[in-house]
C-alpha cells in the first residue's frame, strides 16, 4: 500500500486541499460559516437536487441498456466482436464538449429527429441521459462482461438440472457472483454522471447545471473561490458517503468463483430468442454509438461545396493556426500518444499495488482506503487542475514546466479504472490455491506471480485498455496544466472550438475523428491479445 499511499496524498489529497484551503480562509482564520450561507441559496438547492437525480436516472438507465449488451459480449460469438467491442468504448475518450455538440447535431434544431419527425430534445433532461448511456455503456459491458465471461456457465446449468427455471438459476447462481461487477459498474457511472460537466452545459442549456458546472462558473467566470470551495466540500462529502455504502455491499458479496477461459463460454447464438437479443444489442449500439460518431466523421469532411480533406490538411500547418497554437494542431497526436503510455504505465503500477494489498482483507484500514481510491472520478476536475498549478510550483517538486505533470494528472483518473476493473477478479481467486502454493515452498512473491497473475492477465489487458482510454480523452485537468507547445487532442480540439469561424470547427471535428480513429486502432489491437492458455482456466 506504500506507493498508492504516497501518490495519492502527494498528487491528489494535497493540491484538493490546498485549494480548498485558499477558498475558505481569510486571513489565516477557516470561514465555516460560508457554508451555510452557500447551501441555504435556493439557486444552489436547485443544483444539488439535479446533480442528484440525473446521476441516478442515467445510472440506472445505462445498466437497462447496457447488461443486455455485456451478456451478449460475454457469452456470444458472432464476426466483427473485436470490432465493436472496441467501438463501443471510443466514445469514453472523447472530449465532453465534441460529444455534445454530436449530439447536438443529433437531437437540436436542423438535427436527425428534428428533419425526421419534427422533434427536438436539445435543453431537455432526455438528451443529457442519453449523452450519459452514450459515454459510460462500455463501462457496464467491459467491467460486467469481463467477469461474466470467465463464469463457468455449467454452474448455471447444474441448477436447471435440479429443477430451477432459467430466470431462477440466473438469479440465485449467476447474478450473485456478477454482483461486485455490477456495483462497481454503477459505482463508476454513479460518479462520472454525478459530476458531469460538458454534456449538461452543451445539452441542457441554461436551465440544467450540475455541481461540476456550477464549481467551474463559481471559478472560471464569477472568481466566487469561497462558493465553489463549498461546493468541491459538498461533492466530495457525497461522493465518499457513496464509495462507503458500495464498499459495505461488496463486502457482503463477496465470494470465491471458479473461473474458466472465456473462449469456453462464448458460442454462437441458438434459437429465435438468442438471435433477436444479439439483433436488439447491434440495433443499440448502431443507434446510440456508432450514429453520434458517424456525425463527427460527416462534420469533419463537410468543407464549403461537398466534402473533402481539407481540415485534415489544414491541421499540419502552424501558419493557418498561429492564433490558436504555437506548432501545428497535428503535434498533439504524437503528444496525446506518449502522455497516454505514460499515465497507463503509472496507472497500472498504482493501480495493480493497491488492488493485491486490498484483496488480502487486511482490516479496516485498507478497507476504507478501497473507497478513497474512487475520489478522483468524484472530485472536480477544475479543483485538480488549479490545485496542481498552486502547490506542485516549488523545489523539490516544481513540476510546472515538466512533461511529467500531465501523465501524473491522467493517471489520477486512470487508477481508479485499473482498481475497479482488477479487483472483483482477484477477490473470486480461491484462496486455497495460494495456501497450496505455500505448503510447497512458495514465497508470498511467487505465489502471486504464479497463481493470482495468470488468472488475472486478461482483467489486467482490459485494466489497461480503460486506463489508456481515458488518458487519450482526459481533458478537465489536463487544460490547465498541458503547455502551450505540447497541448494534447482534447485541449487542442476545445481550443479549436472556442475561435470562431468554419475553419477552425471543421478542424475541431477532423481531431476528434483522429482521436476516435487513435483509440479504436488501439483497443483493436488490445482486443487481439490473448494472455496464454496455460494461465486462465
Amino acid at each position: 500500500m506504500a506507493v498508492p499511499v504516497a501518490f495519492f496524498a502527494l498528487f491528489f489529497a494535497y493540491p484538493v486541499a490546498a485549494i480548498v484551503g485558499r477558498g475558505l480562509k481569510a486571513g489565516g482564520v477557516w470561514q465555516f460559516g460560508r457554508f451555510g450561507e452557500v447551501l441555504s441559496r435556493p439557486d444552489i438547492g436547485d443544483v444539488l437536487w439535479f446533480t442528484l437525480w440525473q446521476a441516478l436516472a442515467s445510472t440506472a438507465l445505462t445498466l437497462l441498456i447496457a447488461l443486455p449488451g455485456a451478456y451478449v459480449f460475454a457469452r456470444f460469438d458472432f464476426p466483427g466482436k473485436q470490432l465493436l467491442r472496441a467501438v463501443v468504448t471510443v466514445p469514453f475518450v472523447l472530449p465532453t464538449v465534441v460529444v455534445g455538440t454530436a449530439f447536438l447535431a443529433l437531437l437540436g434544431r436542423g438535427g436527425f429527429l428534428d428533419e425526421l419527425w419534427g422533434v427536438r430534445l436539445d435543453t431537455t433532461v432526455w438528451a443529457i441521459l442519453l449523452a450519459h448511456v452514450f459515454f459510460n455503456y462500455a463501462v457496464v459491458v467491459r467491467t460486467v462482461g469481463g467477469l461474466w465471461s470467465q463464469l463457468d456457465p455449467r454452474q448455471e446449468e447444474a441448477a436447471r438440472v435440479l429443477g430451477a427455471g432459467r430466470f431462477a438459476a440466473f438469479r440465485r447462481v449467476t447474478l450473485p457472483a456478477l454482483g461486485p461487477a455490477v456495483a462497481a459498474a454503477a459505482l463508476m457511472v454513479f460518479l462520472f454522471t454525478f459530476t458531469s460537466f460538458g454534456v449538461v452545459q452543451i445539452l441542457g442549456g441554461p436551465g440544467f447545471s450540475t455541481l461540476e458546472v456550477e464549481i467551474y462558473r463559481q471559478t472560471a467566470q464569477l472568481l466566487d473561490l469561497p462558493t465553489a470551495a463549498v461546493l468541491t466540500l459538498v461533492q466530495f462529502v457525497a461522493v465518499g458517503a457513496v464509495l462507503a455504502v458500495h464498499a459495505w455491499t461488496v463486502r457482503r458479496r463477496e465470494t470465491a468463483l471458479k473461473l474458466v477461459d472465456p473462449a469456453q463460454t462464448a458460442r454462437r447464438p441458438r434459437g429465435a430468442g438468442q438471435w433477436a437479443l444479439l439483433g436488439g444489442v447491434l440495433l443499440t449500439v448502431l443507434l446510440l454509438i456508432v450514429l453520434p460518431l458517424a456525425v463527427l466523421v460527416e462534420r469533419s469532411l463537410d468543407v464549403s461545396g461537398g466534402h473533402g480533406l481539407a481540415y485534415y490538411r489544414a491541421l499540419a500547418s502552424a501558419e493557418t493556426n498561429s492564433g490558436t497554437f504555437l506548432v501545428a494542431p497535428i503535434e498533439a497526436i504524437g503528444n496525446s500518444l506518449r502522455y497516454a503510455l505514460v499515465a497507463t504505465l503509472i496507472a497500472l503500477l498504482v493501480g495493480g499495488l493497491a488492488a493485491a494489498a486490498l484483496t488480502r482483507k487486511a482490516g479496516r484500514l485498507v478497507r476504507g482506503f478501497d473507497a478513497l481510491l474512487m475520489l478522483p472520478l468524484g472530485v472536480s476536475a477544475v479543483t485538480v487542475g488549479f490545485g496542481f498549478l498552486i502547490t506542485l510550483d516549488e523545489p523539490p517538486l516544481d513540476l510546472r514546466t515538466s512533461w511529467i505533470l500531465v501523465p501524473l494528472a491522467q493517471a489520477l483518473v486512470g487508477v481508479p479504472f485499473v482498481v475497479r476493473t482488477m479487483l472483483p477478479v482477484l477477490r473470486a481467486v480461491d484462496g486455497r490455491l495460494r495456501e497450496a502454493a505455500a505448503v510447497l515452498g512458495a514465497s508470498p512473491l511467487r505465489a502471486w506471480r504464479e497463481v493470482d497473475l495468470p488468472l488475472v492477465r486478461r482483467a489486467l489487458l482490459v485494466a489497461a485498455g480503460f486506463a489508456f482510454a481515458v488518458s487519450l480523452g482526459e481533458f478537465g485537468a489536463t487544460v490547465f496544466i498541458a503547455r502551450p507547445d505540447n497541448p494534447t487532442l482534447p485541449v487542442a480540439v476545445a481550443r479549436l472550438l472556442g475561435r470562431s469561424g468554419e475553419l477552425n470547427y471543421g478542424q475541431a471535428m477532423a481531431l476528434s475523428t483522429i482521436l476516435m480513429l487513435v483509440c479504436a486502432v488501439s483497443l483493436l489491437l488490445l482486443e487481439r491479445i490473448r494472455a496464454d492458455r496455460s494461465g486462465e482456466f
